[in-house]
């Protein structure tokens, strides 16, 4: 009787390398953007062997923000200025007179999103850095 000689695909173990939280919550903001920018032009997100390995996916920052929403944390103004400032990849700018409304919600949205990710592992302190 013959044994199935079909190959075999086991992932290899990746390099263990000590994880780093995000210093603030605007910082794995601004990760989890380009990443959703990067898939959006169908590419992945570079590895970049200098960078320092995160605590978690982009997605986990997603789903923070997802039950944020649920539960009635983040309103929809915070996701609509989260969003637009995270796609330029730049923070409002409190003092134009334009964005100044924006800069409070996107302080408040940051703040409230803080208390998860550090909970977690993923940042190290609030808003800001």
């Amino acid at each position: 009787m013959s044994r199935d000689r079909r190959t075999r695909h086991v992932p290899r173990p990746l390099a263990e390398r000590r994880t780093e939280p995000f210093e603030s919550a605007e910082a794995a903001w601004f990760w989890f953007q380009r990443a959703r920018l990067t898939r959006a032009e169908g590419a992945r997100l570079p590895a970049d062997p200098l960078a320092a390995a995160r605590p978690c996916d982009p997605d986990d920052i997603g789903r923070a923000v997802r039950a944020l929403a649920l539960a009635g944390v983040l309103r929809s103004d915070h996701l609509r200025v989260l969003n637009r400032h995270g796609r330029r990849l730049m923070p409002p700018d409190g003092r134009v007179p334009e964005e100044a409304g924006d800069a409070a919600l996107w302080a408040e949205a940051l703040d409230r999103l803080a208390t998860p990710l550090r909970r977690k592992g993923i940042v190290r302190r609030g808003y800001g850095a």
